[in-house]
């Protein structure tokens, strides 16, 4: 198969069942996938040309069904392939083929994950800044309250002090008072017991 490809510069595409339902199948250095569209549009194209006087409703679907059923069937080869069933029709090169098309595929998928982990590690780093941003706001609005509420209480401090003071003066020391009676007689500040030793007669 291979060697008519290279003799007649030729793709070539082999599709097999076994009486068991098993698919096999060869293509050549392009993939079997490409080989049947270009099938397809030349097929289609050449069906269309000799139809073109008969049902094109009936002509679409007669020719549609087939080459979609075609189309299935591929798709779900490549799926079992891709997950590692059905390997055993693959010929060597189909396997390094495969292979290579799995170690791209998880190329792409490493460099998207990697990719989605700095997004987020970098958008966890913007929240983080934000949190500390706002931490700080407030610390500062309670520091700022807390002084707020110190000063208040000094100056009530303050005030009830002033206002005590002026409310109650400090008590002066008592004068000595002198006292005339009537008669003549001066009474001062006499020691107790001799009340009558200090008394001034009449002139």
């Amino acid at each position: 198969r291979h060697e008519l490809s290279m003799l007649c510069d030729a793709e070539v595409a082999l599709i097999v069942f076994s009486t068991k339902g098993k698919l096999f199948e060869y293509s050549t250095d392009s993939s079997m996938e490409k080989i049947l569209e270009r099938y397809e549009r030349y097929s289609y194209a050449e069906r269309q040309l000799a139809t073109n006087d008969s049902d094109p409703q009936g002509s679409c679907w007669t020719f549609e069904c087939p080459k979609l059923m075609a189309k299935i069937e591929v798709l779900q080869r490549n799926i079992r392939h891709y997950v590692g069933e059905d390997l055993d029709p693959l010929s060597q090169r189909e396997l390094q083929s495969l292979e290579q098309q799995i170690d791209t595929a998880i190329k792409r998928i490493r460099t998207r994950k990697n990719q989605l982990m700095h997004e987020t590690i970098s958008e966890l780093h913007k929240k983080e800044k934000v949190l500390q941003e706002q931490n700080n706001l407030l610390s500062k609005k309670l520091k700022d309250n807390e002084n707020a509420l110190a000063e208040r209480a000094q100056r009530e401090q303050e005030f009830g002090q002033n206002t005590s003071n002026f409310m109650f003066p400090p008590a002066t020391p008592p004068l000595l008072l002198h006292s005339l009676t009537i008669g003549g007689t001066f009474q001062g500040n006499v020691a107790p017991g001799k009340e009558n030793e200090a008394q001034v007669r009449p002139s």
